[in-house]
């Protein structure tokens, strides 16, 4: 796996499915020894993934996320 020039790096779909990674999921990175973790970011309040849905609900914006996602974002996994 590469770092793209803009910085990115693609998180294998296995492990956004394990971890439930989705998207406009906020994510931190954590120095350890000589590597760095990623991991969700903790909880705001108003950020989390159940407002995050209802927002999106509420705006009527671009919702392409199935049933299964939408409900995903209203559980804590």
């Amino acid at each position: 796996m590469r770092i793209t020039s803009n910085g990115q790096v693609t998180i294998p779909k296995t492990i956004r499915d394990e971890l439930g990674l989705l998207p406009h999921t906020e994510v931190e990175f954590v120095l350890d020894g000589d590597g760095v973790r990623i991991q969700k970011a903790r909880s705001k309040r108003g950020k989390s993934r159940g407002a995050l849905a209802v927002r999106l609900l509420r705006e009527g914006g671009p919702l392409s996320l199935s049933t299964d996602e939408i409900m995903a974002l209203t559980r804590e996994e």
